[in-house]
């Protein structure tokens, strides 16, 4: 696969401090004369010279909003977890502590490392014992916006996995970056006090209209069929808090921006198992990257939609001066905190919200122009779907018939690479859900989305409409065991995964 070009803004080789970036968060990051200081615990002193972060696991007080405060497991006490910047090509060290009484995983969402410090029981990563520690080493690869979490298995506890803290991003900065802007923002979206609900069906409306006759056919047969029989609707996740960098709305500071700045948004959303939008009225968000690489034909689009684990990285050139709400389309879930406030220099009122003309999101308005990608030399085909209510309530998920065990033992991988070669990924979804979907340790070139031919963008995580197809090309150039899965938690939890090795 021809990779692209990446830039990013040259790295400054001093931990934790970078100007130009503010990470805006209660507690987590503190902004002074633009300049951005991380809040990470220092390494102990035995060790200090050795390790370039310190994280440390363990469950937290979080502050949401004044007098309004939940317990989650977080890094380091806080949420999100600090902003690792690393610098592509030189080797880190990470000094974890767990000190919590569950194993753990952290994953490195995005980069390609080796197995062992993937973070993936599934391909054999070593767990961080519960009340122990692990030093993890690797090479951050490829530059660009990536994130690390947990990738521990949820099943029905809504304390576990994504449900709670642990998130954080990681920006790995290039060797040369050009820096188009003036300064950057990142930006993490996340709900707290999930819930149980049954069933719920999933707005689409936001995606191109390519649902497959066939696919459609099959996912509604199974579904009567299912209630036929008094089976409930499978159960479902909703969430009482919303949060952008762990604040609900109107209760964190403001983004406060200047007439004529040209900020670069990076933004993660961090959900267990939501697909979120952002917008910001008066303003369009000139895309820049998805998921932290550089997209060949730069965009401007009027709204962000971004699945789970998705980041999306835009210019929005600040000129239309006022108080204003960047938030999610969802006026419930935005009142009930999914926002953040945009304020100009001198401006003055109650923050405004206005919804922006709907507009469907396309991946393909990234891609190259009247150019395809180059021929796999092999296709694996997949279909993907629902069992409902068939895990004591829960709805199981299987790739081609098959779904993943519920246990944490080890399973033979279904599909087989060789080095060097390149392999394209046909998925069609039966279902009537959204899903994530997302290849470890590797990035994948979107070949055909929407039902059109695409090339040129490259990203670790795409949506897969209910009832669409897609076609994704990866390059099989990181040896070892290889999980693919759904990033949805409750999906990848009860079935929704399968493993690739190399022969």
């Amino acid at each position: 696969m021809k990779e692209l070009s990446e830039s990013r803004r040259k790295f400054l080789k001093t931990a934790g401090l970078t100007t130009g970036a503010v990470w805006l968060s209660s507690g987590n990051v503190v902004a002074e004369s633009g300049v951005w200081l991380q809040s990470s615990e220092p390494p102990a002193a035995s060790e200090s010279n050795s390790a370039d972060y310190t994280l440390r696991i363990k469950t937290s007080p979080v502050e949401i909003a004044p007098k309004r405060i939940i317990s989650a497991t977080t890094y380091n006490g806080q949420f999100p977890g600090p902003l690792l910047r690393f610098k592509e090509g030189q080797e880190a060290t990470v000094d974890v502590f767990n000190d919590t009484d569950v194993p753990e995983q952290l994953h490195w969402h995005g980069q390609m490392v080796p197995v062992n410090a993937d973070g993936a029981a599934e391909e054999g990563t070593p767990f961080i014992p519960a009340h122990g520690k692990r030093r993890i080493v690797f090479t951050p690869r490829p530059a660009g916006f990536r994130f690390y979490h947990t990738h521990n298995r949820a099943k029905a506890d809504l304390y576990a996995g994504q449900y709670g803290g642990e998130v954080g991003p990681v920006y790995i900065e290039p060797k040369h970056e050009p820096g188009d802007y003036d300064r950057e923002v990142f930006l993490v979206l996340k709900e707290f006090e999930p819930t149980f609900s049954r069933g719920g069906d999933m707005a689409q409306n936001f995606l191109p209209p390519t649902k497959v006759k066939t696919l459609e056919v099959q996912g509604e047969s199974a579904m009567k069929a299912s209630l036929a029989k008094g089976m409930p609707h499978g159960y479902e996740v909703g969430y009482g808090s919303f949060t952008i960098n762990g604040r609900m709305l109107h209760h964190g500071d403001p983004i406060r921006v200047k007439q004529g700045e040209r900020v670069l948004f990076h933004v993660l959303n961090g959900s267990a198992t939501e697909i979120r939008s952002l917008a910001l009225p008066g303003h369009s968000f000139d895309v820049v990257a998805l998921d932290g690489n550089p997209v060949p034909n730069p965009a401007t689009v009027p709204v962000l939609w971004i699945g789970t684990a998705e980041r999306v990285s835009a210019i929005v050139e600040m000129k239309h001066p006022g108080v204003w709400i960047m938030g999610d389309l969802a006026d419930d879930d935005r009142q009930r905190g999914m926002g953040i406030v945009v304020e100009y220099a001198g401006a003055k009122g109650k923050a405004a919200w206005i919804a922006p003309p709907s507009y469907r999101w396309n991946y393909g308005l990234f891609a190259k122009l009247s150019t395809s990608a180059d021929p796999p030399d092999e296709t694996f085909k997949m279909i993907f779907a629902k069992d409902n209510a068939a895990d004591d309530g829960f709805n199981r998920w299987t790739i081609n018939g098959v779904a993943y065990p519920m246990n944490n033992d080890r399973v033979p991988a279904s599909f087989h690479l060789k080095e060097g070669k390149r392999y394209r990924i046909h998925m069609r979804n039966a279902s009537d859900d959204i899903h994530p979907i997302h290849l470890h340790r590797h990035r994948f070139e979107l070949t055909r989305v929407a039902g059109k031919t695409t090339s040129g963008i490259l990203k670790d995580v795409v949506m897969l409409g209910g009832y669409q197809e897609a076609e994704i090309d990866f390059v099989a150039n990181n040896p070892g065991l290889t999980l693919f899965h759904c990033h949805q938690q409750l999906h990848m939890d009860f079935g929704f995964m399968t493993l690739f090795d190399y022969m």
